[in-house]
């Protein structure tokens, strides 16, 4: 019966959801609508980078040879033969007597092996033909930025699975990648249960309360790179939510209620999963706050009834909800990464389940630093609001004390 609740370690929770994961299709985008989507196929170099030897600096392309005997009191004379701007060539040979006046990003004249930069260099015209001065020997092969010194063909640049940053962006545009291989999006339905929730725009009634888990859940799919589709709320109402449900799973690849999965006389979720004839994965697990997180698997797809209390939705979604994300995406890394940090205050009270603490983790003197980052009850929003990682206090111990070490999840 789904009202029967036997609690459940959140990691076994986390192993039952992820059996469950699947793997998006692959699609091509646009390089310029790239930014942070999760690259779907490994970028290897199909050629080198540089793909010629060319100049890093502004000055003058020649052979070392020639500074051999430059020196600040007796400079050594090279006649300017030629000019090489970023995007052309010279196609003529460079004698031991001679430079060529060479931007950055050209390519290295033929004969020539060091560029001496333009600061380091005296210019003068004399019977209508130009001269360098060099006061400064260079060594062979000085100044060179040489081809595939950056990236050889064949090399392996990103692994799929990545999230394209800027960096990755300037990788596939040197490659050519106007089209870019992603991973599909998936698309999370979400739904608000319980009468007594109104639209952030209406004016606040005796007895009911704004629908701000709806927003937040929203803004935590888009963070972790899915496409939110929001669906309203639930009435109190079986048969109307069964086939509303019944409706929105045929259109989106996971599903999320916020509310509504406690055995409370107005909490209809459990009736509807069986209605749906979903099998429950799980309906308590051991932690705070979220306990009564559910997770349901039908045919299609995995509905998640996560909690009505924010702080405890929030954190349902972060443990449960974003590792199957992670996994339709194929990223490389599958949920909230962790650390090892050190407490900055006492929680002396203990507690029998996992206890995971909206908190905030900082560098002080060198060391990860966790604490609390406001009040700590479920139903509290404030919190969330400065929280960037999870403090988890692992159940069934005495409290902690200030400096001692414990895992934080990050998000």
């Amino acid at each position: 019966m789904l009202n029967e609740r036997h609690p459940i370690p959140v990691s076994e929770a986390v192993q039952r959801v992820m059996a469950y994961k699947k793997t998006g299709e692959i699609e091509y985008v646009a390089l310029t609508d790239a930014h942070q989507r999760v690259l779907a196929e490994d970028l290897l170099a199909d050629h080198d980078v540089p793909i010629f030897d060319r100049s890093p600096y502004d000055g003058y392309a020649l052979q070392s040879a020639s500074t051999k005997q430059a020196k600040e009191e007796s400079p050594v004379v090279l006649e300017v033969i030629g000019h090489i701007g970023a995007g052309s060539v010279h196609n003529e040979a460079i004698a031991s007597d001679q430079a060529v006046r060479i931007m950055t990003g050209a390519p290295i004249p033929r004969g020539a092996d060091a560029v001496i930069m333009l600061e380091d260099t005296e210019t003068f015209e004399r019977n209508g033909k130009n001269y360098v001065s060099i006061k400064k020997q260079l060594q062979y092969h000085q100044n060179i930025s040489f081809k595939g010194e950056d990236v050889e063909k064949g090399t392996s640049l990103v692994k799929k699975g990545t999230v394209i940053n800027p960096g990755i962006i300037a990788l596939l545009a040197t490659f050519g990648y106007a089209k870019v291989p992603v991973a599909r999006k998936p698309v999370i339905g979400v739904i608000a249960t319980g009468s007594e929730l109104l639209e952030v725009d209406q004016l606040l009634e005796p007895g009911k309360i704004r629908n701000s888990n709806a927003y937040m859940i929203i803004s935590q799919i888009e963070r972790a790179g899915a496409i939110p589709k929001y669906y309203g709320q639930l009435e109190d109402d079986l048969e109307q939510s069964v086939q509303k449900i019944s409706k929105v799973i045929e259109e989106v690849d996971f599903f999320i209620t916020t509310g509504g999965v406690s055995v409370g006389d107005f909490d209809l979720l459990p009736e509807i999963y069986q209605r749906l004839e979903g099998k429950v994965l799980f309906n308590k697990v051991a932690m705070r706050p979220g306990s009564v997180t559910t997770v349901t698997a039908t045919d299609e797809i995995l509905l998640f009834g996560l909690s009505g209390n924010p702080s405890a939705c929030y954190v349902g979604f972060e443990l449960f909800t974003k590792p199957v994300i992670d996994a339709f995406l194929a990223k490389e890394v599958v949920g909230m990464k962790q650390m090892q940090a050190t407490l900055a205050v006492d929680f002396p009270k203990a507690n029998p389940f996992d206890r995971f603490v909206r908190g905030v983790y900082e560098i002080e003197d060198g060391e990860l630093i966790a604490r609390p980052a406001g009040k700590d009850k479920s139903n509290m929003v404030h919190s969330l609001a400065s929280a960037n990682c999870l403090i988890q206090l692992t159940g069934g111990v005495a409290g902690y004390k200030q400096g001692d070490h414990v895992t934080i999840h990050l998000l």
